[in-house]
């Protein structure tokens, strides 16, 4: 059975009407629990030390403390508290699991995560840690791996995760951005491509099923850390590619099939997703689990 790594329980305040959806992943969670269709585990919280691979030690210092200064927050955009510490550090440990998971049974689910936008000593975009690039280090100290593959379908583009892995010889970071959409500084990927506004369906799964093999064959890839963001979605507040729930289902089928074939563990991470109805994101995301629960070989 397909493990799916959540962190919900790990709760902190939000002031009233903030537009980040925190609720979504523990209905999440309780919708894949009534389904039965993953096995769920709570993630150990990352440590110092992983923090440390990817992450300035006196950024590190400053977000674990509360030290960090306005402008720091508000380029964040959530209000620090002890809670969102150990929330954050829990997501980074659930990337790490999944990703352990995945090299085992074929793919693995991070019920969250998708920190794209932290870089290596600024918070950004809702993201504090960079759990994906932190996985990758943890996984290749461990020596679990050497060559990996992002493959980076939320909306917006992954400039954190472009930043620390863009000089990297062993990476390959593919993604797909709403080309006017934020953030408005972009750091180049390495197969990439931007959209526009109202793309729909035909344009954007043709665009992903070209791309895939472009990145595959670039990175020889002994894991993908795929970010399947709902936030194409036509009814996302932020999204604005107009891609139907069918279309977003297809593009899931699209990264499984490809790197199955490829014979590439998947380690799934949610990323974003701020649907005018939260019941639409956590359907898109259940979705998604549905799909990867179909490519994991666990009994």
């Amino acid at each position: 059975m397909l493990r799916a790594y959540a962190h919900d329980r790990f709760h902190y305040e939000l002031p009233e009407g903030h537009r980040f959806p925190l609720g979504r992943y523990r209905m999440l969670r309780e919708a894949i629990e009534a389904e039965g269709i993953a096995q769920v585990l709570e993630a150990d919280a990352a440590t110092d030390d992983d923090l440390l691979l990817a992450h300035d030690p006196l950024y590190v210092d400053r977000v674990k403390h509360g030290r960090m200064s306005e402008r720091e927050l508000k380029a964040f955009g959530l209000p620090w508290s002890p809670g969102l510490v150990e929330r954050g550090c829990r997501s980074v440990g659930a990337t790490i699991a999944a990703a352990r998971a995945s090299l085992e049974d074929g793919a693995a689910v991070n019920l969250g995560g998708g920190t794209h936008h932290a870089y290596a000593d600024a918070a950004k975009g809702f993201c504090s840690f960079n759990d994906v690039v932190i996985a990758t280090r943890r996984l290749r100290a461990d020596g679990a791996i050497s060559r990996v593959l992002v493959v980076d379908l939320d909306v917006h583009q992954g400039d954190g995760t472009h930043s620390m892995l863009g000089t990297d010889p062993n990476a390959t970071c593919m993604s797909i951005n709403g080309g006017a959409n934020y953030p408005f500084r972009r750091v180049p990927g390495d197969v990439e491509e931007d959209l526009p506004d109202g793309t729909g369906d035909d344009r954007y799964l043709e665009t992903v099923a070209r791309l895939l093999p472009v990145a595959l064959d670039r990175g020889r890839p002994d894991i993908c850390f795929y970010l399947a963001g709902a936030d194409p979605y036509e009814g996302d507040r932020l999204g604005r590619l107009a891609i139907t729930v069918d279309g977003m289902a297809e593009r899931d089928r699209l990264v499984r099939d490809t790197m199955r074939e490829a014979g590439v563990p998947v380690a799934v991470c949610l990323a974003g997703g701020y649907g005018r109805r939260i019941e639409d994101t956590v359907a898109i995301n259940l979705a998604t689990v549905r799909v990867f629960a179909r490519h994991s070989t666990a009994a």
